[in-house]
C-alpha cells in the first residue's frame, strides 16, 4: 500500500503548533518564528519527510518558482558551461531552472518558449547563438537572453564585450612576433562571432596576410580545414578561433600532421571553456566571463538590479600561442 505524502497539518500536529505557523517555517515568512518553535517544526517535517507542494503554492502565490532556460546546444561545452552557472544563480534564489535545447534551430527555440510559457514559468532565459527572430517577444513573461539576441528583440540581451577580447588577443599574438593574425569563424557571420570577426579586421588593420577562414562550429570541421590548409601549405602562423569547438579541431588536424603548435602555429581561442585547458598543448584563451554573465541575467530577470556593463573576457596565457605555463 503507497504511504500518504505528509501534509502540512501532519507537521503541525506532529510539532503542536497551527498550520499557519508552520507555513511561515517552510516559506520564511511573511511573520516571525521563536528560534525553539522553528526547530520544532523544521525536526517534524525532517521526521514525517515533508516536502511542500510546489504546485499548491503555485496557486496560492500565482507563481510557479520556475524559469524556463533555453540552450543554443547542450552537448557544447561552452553553453553547458553557461546552463550550469545559470542554474546555481536561479538555485541561490530558490528559482527551479526547467532546461530545453534547440539544438541550433531557431524553429525548435521558439517551439521551447512556447511549451515553457505553456507551463506557466516566472520567466525565461534563452541562451541563443543566431536568433531568426525574436522568441522572447511580449508575453507579461520577464524574459533575458544571454550570449546573443535579436538586434530589436524586446527583452535585455547579456554578453560579453568581445570586441575587448579580440582586441586581447590580437595584441597578444603580436607580442609573441606575429605580424600577420588570421581568423577562424564559422560558416556566416550571425551573433557573437559576427561581432569578433568584426573586430579582428579591424584590429589586423587591413594586413593582406591576416586572413580570413570558414568552418562549421565543429571539431571535426576545423579538423578537415586544418589538414587542408597544411597539405596546400597555406596554413597560418597565427590564428584565432572564434569557438573552442574549432580550435579543438585545429590542434586534433595540426598534430594528425605533425605539425608543431605553437612552433608552426600560434593559436588563441575566444571561448575558454573549462576542457581548454586539458588540450595539448593547453589552450590560450580570451575566457569568457560565463558566470558573471549568468548571475547578470538572473538580477535582470528578477528585477534585483539595473544593466551593468558587459563583462569582459580575461586572456589566459598558456602553451598554444607559445607561452610557457
Amino acid at each position: 500500500m503507497t504511504k500518504r505524502p505528509s501534509t502540512l497539518a501532519d507537521v503541525a500536529r506532529r510539532a503542536g503548533t497551527s498550520t499557519a505557523v508552520v507555513s511561515y517555517v517552510i516559506n520564511n515568512g511573511p511573520r516571525p518564528v521563536a528560534a525553539a518553535t522553528r526547530e520544532r517544526v523544521l525536526a517534524a517535517a525532517a521526521e514525517l519527510g515533508y516536502r511542500p507542494n510546489r504546485i499548491a503554492r503555485a496557486l496560492r502565490s500565482r507563481t510557479t518558482g520556475v524559469v524556463g532556460l533555453v540552450l543554443a546546444d547542450a552537448s557544447n561545452p561552452y553553453f553547458g558551461a553557461l546552463a550550469r552557472h545559470v542554474e546555481q544563480a536561479l538555485e541561490r534564489h530558490d528559482r527551479l531552472t526547467l532546461v530545453g535545447n534547440a539544438g541550433y534551430s531557431p524553429e525548435r527555440q521558439g517551439h521551447l518558449v512556447e511549451r515553457f510559457l505553456a507551463a506557466q514559468v516566472d520567466g525565461l532565459i534563452i541562451v541563443s547563438s543566431d536568433t531568426a527572430g525574436d522568441a522572447a517577444a511580449p508575453t507579461g513573461v520577464p524574459a533575458v537572453y544571454v550570449h546573443h539576441g535579436p538586434a530589436d528583440g524586446h527583452a535585455p540581451v547579456v554578453a560579453a564585450d568581445n570586441r575587448a577580447a579580440v582586441r586581447q588577443a590580437v595584441a597578444h599574438l603580436r607580442e609573441h612576433g606575429h605580424r600577420s593574425v588570421a581568423f577562424l569563424a564559422g560558416p556566416h557571420d550571425g551573433g557573437p562571432v559576427g561581432v569578433r570577426r568584426e573586430a579582428w579586421e579591424a584590429a589586423v588593420g587591413g594586413d593582406p596576410g591576416s586572413v580570413l577562414l570558414r568552418s562549421d562550429y565543429s571539431r571535426a570541421a576545423a579538423d578537415v580545414l586544418t589538414r587542408r590548409l597544411i597539405s596546400e601549405g597555406a596554413l597560418p602562423r597565427a590564428l584565432i578561433a572564434a569557438t573552442d569547438e574549432q580550435a579543438i579541431g585545429v590542434l586534433s588536424g595540426a598534430w594528425a600532421c605533425g605539425l608543431p603548435v605553437p612552433d608552426r602555429l600560434a593559436l588563441i581561442s575566444l571561448d575558454g571553456t573549462p576542457e581548454s585547458a586539458y588540450t595539448a598543448p593547453a589552450l590560450t584563451v580570451t575566457e569568457q566571463p560565463l558566470q558573471a554573465m549568468a548571475e547578470q541575467a538572473v538580477d535582470l530577470l528578477l528585477s534585483l538590479d539595473g544593466r551593468a556593463e558587459p563583462p569582459a573576457a580575461a586572456l589566459v596565457p598558456r602553451r598554444s600561442c607559445g607561452c610557457s605555463e
